[in-house]
């Protein structure tokens, strides 16, 4: 009769079997998480910039360049085009110049430009003489525009970009919205906000071009 092996025997040849699965999959283990690890780096470097709320646009930032009215590289603005206001009517954007513009591209259904409104509005009211905010709706019907422009008690002009790529390729590419552009008096882009920036930012900007 074949003798059963004994208890302590088992035991010790489990025992040895787990530490040789233990052996061999541990190299495996590490290289994944080094092979993770390195992935991670890559897609960390790889990956585009966000339009982080605020994240380029602190107090400091603004500091730093409230002496500099445009910026070194500044264009002339395209500004040979006529656009569609809420009641219809064609609107020239070179009508304004003489003023400080700025430029804001934005949609109803985007959150962000919901939030920099309130600001636009009162801007608009404290420098109305030297300053015309320009709300370009890039893609709502007139009666979306209409309704939410009433909601959200905007006193300066919105055009109507629905269909009208060529005006977004004029000033971009852009990529997202909101996007804002400062216009000098002598139709210079002397700022660009690619993404939500606050009031203040805007103010000392406008400030530095009157």
């Amino acid at each position: 009769m074949e003798q059963q092996p004994s208890s302590t025997v088992r035991f010790a040849a489990v025992a040895a079997t787990l530490i040789a699965l233990l052996a061999i999959s541990v190299p495996f283990i590490w290289q994944h998480d080094v092979v993770a690890e390195r992935a991670d780096d890559v897609a960390d470097l790889a990956a585009p910039s966000s339009m982080a709320p605020l994240a380029s646009h602190d107090e400091t930032t603004a500091d730093a360049q409230a002496g500099a009215a445009c910026d070194a590289d500044a264009k002339p603005a395209n500004m040979d085009f006529a656009i569609k206001d809420l009641d219809g009517k064609d609107v020239k954007l070179s009508s304004y110049k003489g003023k400080v513009i700025l430029l804001n591209f934005w949609a109803t259904w985007c959150g962000p430009c919901k939030a920099e409104i309130p600001g636009f509005v009162e801007l608009q009211e404290k420098y109305k003489k030297d300053l015309v905010v320009i709300g370009y709706s890039v893609d709502d019907t007139a009666d979306k525009a209409r309704a939410f422009a009433t909601e959200y008690k905007m006193n300066y002009p919105v055009l109507l970009g629905l269909g009208r790529e060529d005006v977004q390729d004029a000033y971009g590419p852009i990529w997202g919205i909101p996007a804002s552009f400062l216009i000098s008096r002598d139709g210079k882009v002397c700022k660009k906000h690619m993404g939500i920036a606050p009031k203040a930012v805007f103010e000392k900007e406008i400030q530095a071009l009157l």
